[in-house]
């Protein structure tokens, strides 16, 4: 059943790799809705990091859905191996290839949930023509590649306007970048409802002491939640 309410899927680019696991078990049992999974390639984005071996290898730890975010080009080749992997979500960015239509047909067909990743650059001319093709919308606030970058405000605005655009269609709008108790409510009030958060959620935490974890989710959905009036 599609909802609005806000959902926090923490990114494991900021758990412990050597644990992956027990962190991915450690943060749905701290009240993650999701767990992200950011795949770069070095080449699309300035960073390596995770490929459909580890996707798979963790699936088993997560209860919930897996979002995985391919930060690669091309990104074609690789969703069937991806969602063979595991992935409930899909998601591939408007700049990673010339037929971004293909793209989000072929997500669909290997039976995943399509996402449509946004670049702080780019503008949302092109949504129209992809809205009916897709099951959630990213708005990269930072420059993708890296976590722990600081939150780029220029794309609340966006936000607003994509969720105008989308209108009662059920569509996420995910926001991946610099989330914070500060910048939650800013994009959960313009119309947001997933919000990834990295370091925000695994900061000062560890397996062994995951009541940490559980404190920054609640706080990071409290802000946001608040905000949504």
């Amino acid at each position: 059943m599609f909802d609005r309410t806000i959902k926090i899927a923490p990114s494991i680019l900021s758990a412990d790799f050597a644990n992956f696991g027990a962190e991915c078990r450690a943060i749905e049992a701290q009240g993650a809705d999701w767990v992200h999974v950011d795949v770069m390639d070095g080449h699309f984005v300035p960073n390596l990091t995770f490929g459909p071996a580890t996707c798979a290898a963790i699936r088993k730890h997560i209860k919930g859905v897996m979002d995985v975010h391919l930060m690669i080009s091309p990104v074609d080749a690789y969703i069937e191996a991806y969602a063979k992997a595991g992935a409930d979500v899909i998601t591939a960015h408007l700049e990673s290839g010339p037929h971004i239509h293909r793209t989000l047909q072929a997500i669909r067909a290997a039976g995943a949930k399509a996402g449509l990743a946004l670049n702080p650059g780019t503008g949302l001319d092109q949504l129209p023509y992809l809205l009916d093709m897709v099951d959630l919308i990213c708005v990269m606030t930072v420059n993708p590649g890296f976590g722990g970058q600081k939150f780029i405000h220029s794309q609340v605005e966006k936000v607003k306007a994509l969720r105008a655009m989308i209108g009662d269609r059920p569509i996420h709008i995910e926001i991946d970048g610099g989330v914070t108790t500060e910048t939650a409510p800013l994009v959960a009030a313009a119309g947001a409802d997933v919000l990834v958060a990295g370091s925000a959620v695994f900061s000062g935490g560890s397996v062994d002491t995951p009541q940490v974890y559980g404190r920054n989710i609640a706080a990071i959905r409290a802000a946001a939640t608040a905000a949504m009036g």
